[in-house]
C-alpha cells in the first residue's frame, strides 16, 4: 500500500519519513498555502531554496539503506502555469505532478507531452477530486487514461457511508470506506485523504476495491503549517504493517 505524504519542508521530517518506508513526499507549490517551497534568487539564477539540502537527505536516505522502496518526490500545483510546473520539475527532480484545481482533462494530457520525455521520462500525474457526496465520483470518468493516480479528498466519510447505506437495500454491515468507496467503477487506481484526521488502520483493512492503491496524509500530524510530529506519524504508520 502507498503511503503518501504532503507539506513536507523540514529535511529532519524527510529524512525520517525516508527512514519509515513512506513512498512519496509532496512538496506544495500551490503559493497561498502556508505549505509553499518557495524559490530565492541568487547570482547563478532561480534556485530552490529547500532543493539542494533536502533532496540530497531524501536520496542519501533512499541510497544508503535497502530496507525500503525509493522515496519519490511530488510537487504538488493547483490550476498552474505549465512552465511554472516544468521548472519545478526540473529544479526539484520531480517524480510526479499532483494536479489540485480545476484542470480538465487536456491539461494533463499536454503536461504530458510537455514534460515526458524531454524533462522527465516516465513522469506520473495525480489529479486530486474532492469528495463531498457519492455523485463526486463521476468525475472521475474524465481523467481516464490520463492520471496515473487519482486522489480522492472525502469531506465527511462517515455521512456519506451513511446516506449511501440508507439509499442501499442491502447497504447495513459494509464499513463506511468500503460502502465509500464501492461507487469508485473506474479503472484508474485512487488514493485516499480527509482533510484533517487520519483514516484508522483498521478501516483502511476494511477497504477492498481492487484499485485502492493507498493513503494521503496531509495536515494530520502538524506541529505547525509544514512542520510534521514524526514520531506520532511513525506511531499511526505503525498501525499499517500487517495491510501494506
Amino acid at each position: 500500500m502507498i503511503i503518501k505524504i504532503c507539506g513536507m519542508q523540514h529535511a529532519e521530517d524527510i529524512e525520517a519519513a525516508a527512514q519509515m518506508g513512506v513512498h512519496l513526499l509532496g512538496f506544495n507549490f500551490i503559493p497561498n498555502n502556508p505549505r509553499f517551497v518557495r524559490m530565492i534568487s541568487s547570482q547563478a539564477g532561480i534556485i530552490p531554496d529547500y532543493a539542494e539540502k533536502h533532496l540530497r537527505k531524501t536520496n542519501k536516505s533512499s541510497d544508503a539503506s535497502t530496507s525500503h522502496a525509493k522515496t519519490s518526490r511530488v510537487g504538488v500545483f493547483a490550476d498552474d502555469m505549465p512552465q511554472n510546473i516544468v521548472t519545478r520539475i526540473y529544479n526539484y527532480a520531480l517524480d510526479y505532478v499532483q494536479l489540485n484545481g480545476n484542470e480538465p482533462a487536456v491539461t494533463l494530457e499536454n503536461l504530458r507531452r510537455t514534460i515526458d520525455p524531454d524533462i522527465h521520462k516516465g513522469i506520473k500525474i495525480i489529479k486530486r477530486i474532492a469528495i463531498s457526496s457519492p455523485a463526486d465520483f463521476d468525475k472521475a470518468a474524465e481523467y481516464e487514461g490520463k492520471a496515473d493516480l487519482l486522489l480522492f479528498d472525502v469531506a465527511d466519510v462517515s455521512s456519506l457511508a451513511n446516506e449511501m447505506q440508507h439509499q442501499s437495500a442491502d447497504g447495513g454491515g459494509n464499513s463506511p470506506l468500503n460502502t465509500l468507496f464501492s461507487v469508485y467503477t473506474g479503472t484508474t487506481p485512487f488514493l485516499i485523504s480527509m482533510p484533517v484526521a487520519p483514516f484508522p488502520a483498521s478501516c483502511i483493512s476494511s477497504i477492498n476495491h481492487p484499485l485502492f492503491a493507498g493513503i494521503n496524509l496531509d495536515t494530520q500530524f502538524e506541529q505547525e503549517p509544514g512542520k510534521k510530529d514524526m514520531t506520532a506519524m511513525a506511531s499511526y504508520l505503525d498501525g499499517f504493517n500487517n495491510i501494506r
